[in-house]
C-alpha cells in the first residue's frame, strides 16, 4: 500500500490553495464542500474562484507565493502552472509539517487527491497513487453507476437509530446481524425507492419486535476460493467472505483472496502440507461445530472447489450429523482454472474427448491408482498434489502403456501473476521440473492437449518464459 487512506475533518479548518486557475478552482470547490475555510493565494483568480470570494465562501490574497502564507494552515494545495513555485510550496509545507498536494506531481505530494464518489455521509475515494488519474476516474465512474444515490439517505437513517439499536442489542455480534438484515433487506429497498417515512416506521417496528436475548445457532459456509486469482471468485463467495465472523482457511487459499476477508473477522489457519497438518481433519470438523454452536457465521475457505479433493464432504457430513445449518459455494477448481490460464484446453475434439482428475499424493513411494483406466487414448489426466510423486507418475504411466512422448505440463501458482508453466513429455518432464526448483502448489496435466499451449498461451504473467521444455 503506497498511501495510507484517510478521511480528514476540515470543517472550519484553514486550508490554503496556491494558484488561481481552472485546476485550482476545482480544488477550492472540493475544500468548500468539505466545510473548510479556504484562502487562495495568487496574483489573479478565474471567475469561478472570484464568484466564491464574492459570495463569502473563500478568501483571495492577490500576492505571489511566499512561505509565510502557509501559517496556520491545516492543509495546502499547490495548483499553479509554474513548476518552480509548486516545488517551493511543497518544500515550505513539508518544512512546517503541513500535508501538501501538488497537482499532477506525485513526487512533491505528501497526500494524493482521490477521485470521489459522494453519497454523503457515504464517501468513496479512489486513488492510483498518482500513477494513472484517468484510471481512477474510470473506476469512480463504474462505482457511480453501481451505488444508488439512496445510500446516503440509508446511512443517515442508520445513524439516526444507532444509539437506539445499541441500547436494545447489547452484544456487538447481535447489532451487526441486525444492521446487515436492515441494510440488505426491505427497509433498504424502501429508502432506495424514496419511501423514507415507510422505512423509518419499518425500522422502528423491527427494533421493537426482534428478540435481542436469543442466541441463534450459527451457520457454516463451505466456500471454494478458486485457484488463486481473486477475480475468479463467485459473487456468492465474495458476499459470504465479507460477512463472516470467522474464516477457517487452508494453505492453498491465496493471499489475494484472504485480503477480501472482513478486517475484524477472526482468521484461523488450518493448512495442510505433506506429512504436516496444523489441524487434523477431525479437529477441523469439531472446530466448525463449536463455532456454529457459539452463534458464529463461519466461512470454511478452501482453495479451488471444496468438493474436489478438498474433503468438503467429510466436513459437512459432520455438520449434518450435529444439526448445524450449512451452505456450499462451489469454486473454480484448480484443473479448469490453471489449465485455462496455461492455455491448455482440457478437452478438444481433435485430441481429447474425456478428462479425469486424480490425486497425486504418494504413500510409501507408491500411488494406489488404476493405471490401466488412466492410460486411455484421447484422454486428459490432471494430477492434483503430484509434485513430489512426479517421477513415479510419469514412470507408471509409461510402464502401463502410455507413450513416453506424450505431452505433459506442470503449472505452478496457476492464475496468479507469478504463474510458471513447464512443458515437456512423460520422459523429460521430471528432469525439467527438478532443474527449475519448483514448489507447491502445482498441477500436472498429461495428454496431447498440452501441445495446444504453444498456440493458445494467452496469459502473460510477470516473467513469461520461452517454449517447450523451459519455464513459461
Amino acid at each position: 500500500m503506497d498511501y495510507f487512506p484517510i478521511f480528514l475533518d476540515l470543517k472550519n479548518r484553514h486550508c490554503s490553495v496556491i494558484g488561481g486557475g481552472e485546476v485550482a478552482s476545482r480544488r477550492v470547490s472540493l475544500l468548500m464542500d468539505a466545510g473548510a475555510e479556504v484562502t487562495v493565494f495568487a496574483p489573479t483568480v478565474n471567475s469561478t474562484i472570484q464568484r466564491a470570494v464574492s459570495d463569502g465562501k473563500a478568501r483571495h490574497v492577490a500576492e505571489e507565493f511566499i512561505p509565510e502564507q502557509l501559517a496556520g494552515s491545516t492543509l495546502v494545495i499547490a495548483a499553479t502552472d509554474d513548476p518552480s513555485v509548486n516545488r517551493q510550496v511543497s518544500d515550505a509545507a513539508r518544512l512546517r509539517g503541513i500535508p501538501v498536494n501538488v497537482v499532477d506531481q506525485p513526487d512533491l505530494c505528501t497526500f494524493i487527491m482521490p477521485s470521489i464518489v459522494d453519497r454523503s455521509p457515504v464517501i468513496i475515494a479512489v486513488s492510483t497513487g498518482g500513477a494513472s488519474p484517468v484510471l481512477a476516474r474510470q473506476i469512480r465512474a463504474r462505482l457511480e453507476a453501481l451505488i444508488p444515490a439512496g445510500y446516503g439517505r440509508l446511512a443517515n437513517l442508520a445513524n439516526r437509530f444507532r444509539d437506539t439499536v445499541k441500547q436494545r442489542f447489547k452484544q456487538p455480534a447481535q447489532r451487526r446481524r441486525f444492521w446487515e438484515q436492515v441494510l440488505q433487506g426491505r427497509i433498504a429497498e424502501l429508502v432506495h425507492t424514496g419511501q423514507d417515512s415507510a422505512a423509518v416506521a419499518a425500522l422502528q417496528k423491527k427494533i421493537e419486535s426482534d428478540d435481542h436475548n436469543s442466541s441463534p445457532l450459527g451457520e457454516i459456509y463451505l466456500v471454494g476460493g478458486g485457484p488463486g486469482d481473486p477475480d475468479l471468485l463467485t459473487f456468492r463467495a465474495l458476499h459470504l467472505i465479507q460477512q463472516a465472523d470467522v474464516v477457517v482457511y487452508d494453505r492453498l487459499v491465496s493471499a489475494a483472496v484472504l485480503d477480501l476477508v472482513r478486517r475484524d473477522a477472526v482468521r484461523i489457519y488450518a493448512g495442510k502440507e505433506r506429512d504436516h497438518h496444523v489441524l487434523p481433519q477431525e479437529d477441523i470438523n469439531q472446530l466448525l461445530v463449536r463455532l456454529a454452536k457459539a452463534g458464529k457465521r463461519v466461512v470454511r475457505l478452501k482453495g479451488g472447489d471444496p468438493f474436489i479433493f478438498g474433503r468438503g464432504g467429510e466436513e459437512i457430513d459432520t455438520l449434518a450429523a450435529e444439526g448445524i445449518p450449512f451452505q456450499v459455494v462451489p469454486g473454480i477448481t484448480a484443473a479448469s482454472g490453471c489449465a485455462a490460464y496455461a492455455g491448455i484446453p482440457l478437452t478438444h475434439r481433435d485430441y481429447s474427448q474425456s478428462v479425469v482428475f486424480v490425486t497425486g499424493h504418494l504413500k510409501d513411494g507408491t500411488v494406489n491408482l488404476n493405471w490401466k483406466a488412466l492410460v486411455q487414448p484421447n484422454q486428459t489426466i490432471v494430477f492434483y498434489m503430484g509434485l513430489l510423486g512426479l517421477t513415479t507418475i510419469c514412470r507408471e504411466l509409461i510402464h502401463h502403456g502410455m507413450s513416453p512422448s506424450t505431452k505433459a505440463a506442470l503449472v505452478q501458482q496457476g492464475t496468479l501473476p507469478n504463474q510458471r508453466v513447464l512443458v515437456g513429455n512423460l520422459e523429460t518432464l521430471p528432469a525439467i521440473v527438478e532443474a527449475a526448483e519448483v514448489k507447491a502448489p502445482t498441477l500436472i496435466i498429461v495428454g496431447e492437449v498440452v501441445q495446444l499451449r504453444e498456440r493458445l498461451n494467452w496469459f502473460a504473467p510477470a516473467s513469461p518464459g520461452a517454449a517447450s521444455g523451459k519455464e513459461s
